[in-house]
Order: structure tokens, then C-alpha cells, then sequence
């Protein structure tokens, strides 16, 4: 094969197809903003308005349990820990759990009075402690929001309260929930409690979906004047044909009501699990490839991922998905395991919907330098 920089492999994992892929319509949804994200194959579904910025209300506070999350990973806060209350916390307007200064909550109670009670008190004290001051654990929020990527996103406070500055999209809200969902499954399980009861006072979870739909297991609402009533909820469901279990996150923002909210967010989820199939294009424990390696100590490489590769796909359009492989070339060792050496693209007719890097499987060592100066050679004379 003559050397280019890049050479184009593409191989068929399914039917090849030239026309549009279609699918159907999405439900009406009643809110300002909104979004439909598969979390097993990060693919959006859906959306309406997805970067509009828009004030968060109590959606915020993922943000402040993501971050109390990474402190627990990190030994920066115990469970056990009692974290001071200040006045700032003990005088906080909107919701609260009630934390008093003489009685101080532990951080696991604190953490159930945020996901749970929707607690803007617990919230400024996690804050507090892992901060000094809210407004310098809002710095940490939005340092951690670059870092996720997500770009329209500024926050102003810990608990959601309303500020000019204070704003994200559907498409950041969801992106967030997925990474806290992901990088903290364990903790994520507190999502998913139907009420909470700290210092005698029972307060129900507002997310009305986990009691309407078994399958919802999270994961915050939210509201104020300005930005009506909100919710993110996530839901996990079997995945047919393929094995495990597929999980759907909605955003909805910009609701007229509490009840509107969970009656507009279970009409996505279902949207997406009633037109949406799930199509493993590649298996992670198989490779997708052998490829040439210039000057190593083996002739070729297995290229393959570090976890299946899967798409969703409408419903009946299985036959559409399309797979190329877009390699570097030359390959020249040493190459290391798990090492990019290539591109992997996938496209619903001729709509692109995944990429994800091809790896090499295994280790290259240089060749002695006999076979480097022969591949040497050989490469200068296929140019």
C-alpha cells in the first residue's frame, strides 16, 4: 500500500446506505429549553433551545454535590465530619434542611439535604467547608465546569439563588449529570431516595418521577420565578439484544408547573426508549483491525477500544450504520499500548453521530537498526 500521512480504511460493520436517516418527530415538549441525552452512547436525541442560557435554579447544586463528591474521593472531607454553620448558612432563604449552629450536620447528612431536600443551608456549609467562603467554592465551580467543557455555563453561588451572572444551558446541564453519574456511581444511589428526615423534619424528594417510573432512579429539580420549574432526570432501562442496561438523561427547563416539569421530562424519556435502538458497532475485547508498523520489532498491530463501541439509532434503521476507520500512516514504533493510531467515525446514512479513537492493542518496541534503516529505505522509495 503506498505511504501517505493518513490513509482512509473503511470497513463495513453494517449495511452501507445513501439515504437520510429518519426517525420520529419528537414530542411536544412545554418548557423553554430542552434536551435528551443517551448516556451509553453520548448521543443527543433530541433537543429544543439546547445552548440557551438560562438561569439553573437548584440544578446548580450537582455542581456542589459533584464537587463535595471529589472532596470525599480526595480525603478532603469524612463523612463524619461536622462542618461548621455559619450565620450565611443558618439564615439561608428558600429551601433548607434546617441545620442549626449549636447541632452541626455531618457531611453525609449535609449531602442528603442537598440531593434530597434541595437544602440551600447544607449547600453553603458543604461550600464553606471546602472553600472558606461561597463565593470562593463558586470559583472552584466554574474552574470544574472548564474543565468539563462546559462552555456556557457561570455560576455565581452554591444553592441556585438568582444572579445575572448565574446561567448554563440543557446542553452543560446534561453533560454535567452525566459526568457526576459517571464518575460517581456510588454516590450517585443518593439520587435516588424518595424523602430524607433530619432534625425531625421529613421532607419528600420533588423529583415526582421516581414514584411514577421504576426505572428513574434520579436526579434534581429545580425552581424560581425566573426560571419556572426545572428537572433533570435519569432513567436505566434493559438494553435488548446487546445485554446490560441503557441509560436516557432529560433536561427540562423553564416548565409551568411541578407537575408539568415531571409529565414533560417522562415524555422524553419514553420518546427516547420507544424510537431509539442500541447498535454495538465494535466489541472492545475484539480487534477492529491489523495494521503495518514501520521500523518495530513486529511487522503489525490489532487496533481496537477501551470499551464497546455502541450508537443509537432510530428504530427500524439499524440497516443505515456505516463504520470507517481513518488510520495514521505511516505507523512507526515504538508504539504504546493503548496508544491512538487511528480514528474510528460512524454515520447514520451520511450523518455522523460517533467518533471514537482507535487504540493499539498491544506494545511495539523499535526494531534493531538493521530493520529501522531498511524500513527507512523501503518508506522513502514508496514516496
Amino acid at each position: 500500500m503506498p505511504a501517505r500521512l493518513l490513509a482512509l480504511l473503511s470497513f463495513l460493520f453494517l449495511a452501507f446506505a445513501q439515504t437520510a436517516v429518519a426517525q420520529v418527530s419528537p414530542p411536544t415538549i412545554a418548557a423553554r429549553a430542552w434536551i435528551l441525552l443517551d448516556e451509553t452512547t453520548g448521543q443527543v436525541l433530541a433537543s429544543h433551545e439546547p445552548d440557551l442560557k438560562i438561569e439553573p435554579a437548584s440544578l446548580t447544586k450537582i455542581m456542589t454535590a459533584y464537587l463535595a463528591f471529589d472532596a470525599l474521593r480526595e480525603k478532603r472531607l469524612t463523612l463524619d465530619q461536622r462542618p461548621a454553620v455559619s450565620q450565611a448558612a443558618y439564615k439561608a432563604i428558600g429551601s433548607r434542611m434546617f441545620v442549626e449552629p449549636a447541632k452541626p450536620a455531618t457531611v453525609e447528612e449535609l449531602l442528603n439535604g442537598v440531593i434530597v431536600q434541595s437544602g440551600n443551608d447544607a449547600s453553603i456549609v458543604l461550600a464553606e467547608a471546602l472553600a472558606g467562603t461561597e463565593a470562593s467554592f463558586a470559583e472552584q465551580m466554574n474552574r470544574a465546569a472548564q474543565r468539563m467543557g462546559l462552555r456556557n455555563t457561570s455560576f455565581r453561588n452554591a444553592t441556585g439563588l438568582p444572579d445575572p451572572q448565574h446561567y448554563t444551558t440543557a446542553r452543560d446541564l446534561a453533560a454535567l449529570a452525566q459526568r457526576l453519574i459517571e464518575d460517581f456511581p456510588d454516590q450517585y444511589a443518593m439520587y435516588s431516595k424518595r424523602e430524607y428526615t433530619y432534625n425531625n423534619i421529613r421532607q419528600p424528594n420533588r423529583n415526582r418521577l421516581l414514584a411514577i417510573d421504576p426505572s428513574v432512579d434520579g436526579m434534581k429539580t429545580g425552581h424560581t420565578d425566573a426560571a419556572g420549574y426545572c428537572l433533570i432526570a435519569s432513567a436505566k432501562r434493559d438494553l435488548p439484544g446487546i445485554g446490560g442496561t441503557r441509560r436516557l438523561i432529560s433536561v427540562v427547563l423553564g416548565a409551568a408547573s411541578e407537575s408539568a416539569r415531571a409529565i414533560e421530562s417522562q415524555k422524553l424519556l419514553n420518546y427516547g426508549y420507544q424510537n431509539f435502538d442500541v447498535v454495538r458497532v465494535q466489541a472492545k475485547d475484539k480487534p477492529a483491525g491489523t495494521y503495518d508498523v514501520w521500523k518495530g520489532s513486529k511487522s503489525t498491530v490489532d487496533g481496537g477500544f477501551e470499551r464497546d463501541v455502541l450508537v443509537s439509532v432510530p428504530r427500524g434503521q439499524a440497516d443505515q450504520v456505516k463504520a470507517e476507520i481513518e488510520r495514521v500512516q505511516p505507523l512507526i514504533a515504538p508504539i504504546a499500548q493503548g496508544q491512538q493510531i487511528g480514528t474510528l467515525r460512524v454515520r447514520i446514512g451520511d450523518q455522523l453521530v460517533a467518533e471514537r479513537p482507535l487504540l493499539a492493542l498491544s506494545a511495539v518496541q523499535p526494531a534493531g537498526w538493521f530493520g529501522r534503516a531498511w524500513d527507512s529505505l523501503r518508506l522513502m522509495l514508496a514516496r
